[in-house]
């Protein structure tokens, strides 16, 4: 009879052993799979931060500064045509906009001087005025310290009906002008 009772009892001890054996391993699996996936969870926000600060994106929302509408004659043979041009300029922050509103007077007097030379045909066109954003920044930019490159001239063997064809694009630099860019809230050409 103790033959009997010794079997189911080496079989009790046998699935306590197989149950705890396997509780370990379902435990092991799921402690491995939460490390990974806060590994993974970690991994996507390093990744996502560094791929918004690699794209030049700003931590703090930008500070805009509207100037005074100017109207000034345009470089036009008879001088009779005239532009007025509302400009609003995007400022990393508001420590910019100070020095930017310190130095007005001198800012405005260069930015007139800007679009005096220019004539109605060359700020009728998109890029005459994209042209002309670009040296308002570089104006705007010379009292604080800083420059702003000249764009790359394109192609002239280049067919400008031909949207499909791909120019090859310069790698951006990084770019630590606090003024970022030079918007148009008017542009009236008599």
């Amino acid at each position: 009879m103790s033959d009997n009772t010794a079997a189911p009892a080496k079989s009790k001890k046998l699935i306590i052993i197989l149950a705890v054996l396997a509780l370990v391993l379902v435990a092991g699996g799921a402690a491995a799979w939460m490390m990974t996936s806060q590994r993974h969870a970690a991994e996507d926000e390093e990744g996502g931060g560094r791929a918004v600060a690699q794209a030049g994106t700003p931590k703090t929302p930008p500070t805009f500064l509207p100037m005074d509408n100017m109207v000034v004659n345009l470089a036009d043979p008879g001088g009779d045509r005239f532009a007025q041009v509302g400009i609003t300029l995007e400022l990393a922050d508001g420590k910019t906009a100070d020095q930017v509103k310190a130095y007005m007077p001198t800012i405005r007097s260069g930015v007139l001087l800007l679009l005096s030379q220019r004539t109605t045909d060359e700020l009728l066109t998109r890029e005459g005025k994209e042209k002309l954003a670009v040296d308002i920044r570089r104006e705007v930019s010379r009292p604080l310290g800083y420059s702003v490159p000249k764009p790359r001239k394109r192609s002239a063997s280049r067919d400008p009906l031909d949207e499909d064809v791909e120019e090859e694009e310069p790698r951006p630099r990084a770019d630590t002008n606090p003024v970022r860019q030079v918007l148009f809230s008017s542009f009236i050409i008599q």
